[in-house]
């Protein structure tokens, strides 16, 4: 993720997951954005599978040098990284003979005891270990992918939004949803200011 931290790359794959996982009754709870330093990718990784039911990784499954996420990850669950040959064969059955190079197979490189993610548009496969579920970062693969993985989820009712926008400053709404918050805790209500044509307002989510 570090094109994402550098600012070069903007990060659409989590408003891309919010929204999967809302209308599956999941609840996206927390977002991290982390270098692609291995050690931290353990740590992050060791810490979350046992706090959420599900971890969802993007990106550093490439070909490149920079992309470790698998490796990490195999670290994080005390597994031994493998040449996955279903991910191989896949692989290979996408490029011809003279395009295919070690570091393309290299993607096949994977934890043992994997489960594959289809990937509908590029071919590489994802993987599933434990909760966690390994995707690539470029956003319209990731969406592609994920539809392929939602019968990993258990979810709920989905979660229904409204988002309405007034010319009404935060200042005169905070104490009125305060209480309509405190009549309906089940409810969340958040409220995001903005400045428009010269006029401030809210829109309340």
């Amino acid at each position: 993720c570090n094109e994402i931290l550098s600012g070069r790359t903007r990060d659409s794959n989590v408003q891309i997951l919010g929204k999967k996982l809302n209308s599956r009754g999941i609840k996206l709870t927390e977002a991290r954005t982390i270098p692609d330093i291995e050690k931290n990718i353990v740590e992050t990784i060791r810490s979350c599978k046992g706090q959420f039911n599900y971890v969802f990784t993007t990106g550093g499954i490439g070909p490149t040098h920079d992309d470790i996420t698998a490796r990490a990850i195999a670290k994080a669950v005390n597994r031994k990284v493998e040449r996955n040959r279903e991910a191989e064969k896949i692989i290979r059955s996408y490029y011809q003979k003279e395009d295919i190079t070690e570091a393309r197979l290299s993607m096949a490189d994977m934890p043992e005891g994997v489960s594959l993610i289809e990937n509908p548009v590029s071919k590489a496969p994802g993987f599933k270990i434990e909760n966690i579920f390994v995707l690539p970062g470029v956003p319209t693969i990731f969406e592609a992918m994920f539809d392929k993985l939602r019968h990993h989820l258990i979810g709920g009712t989905p979660i229904l939004s409204k988002s309405i926008t007034s010319f009404i400053p935060e200042g005169r709404l905070g104490d009125p949803l305060a209480k309509i918050q405190l009549d309906h805790p089940q409810t969340e209500i958040g409220s995001y200011p903005f400045f428009k044509n010269g006029k401030v307002g809210s829109n309340l989510v």
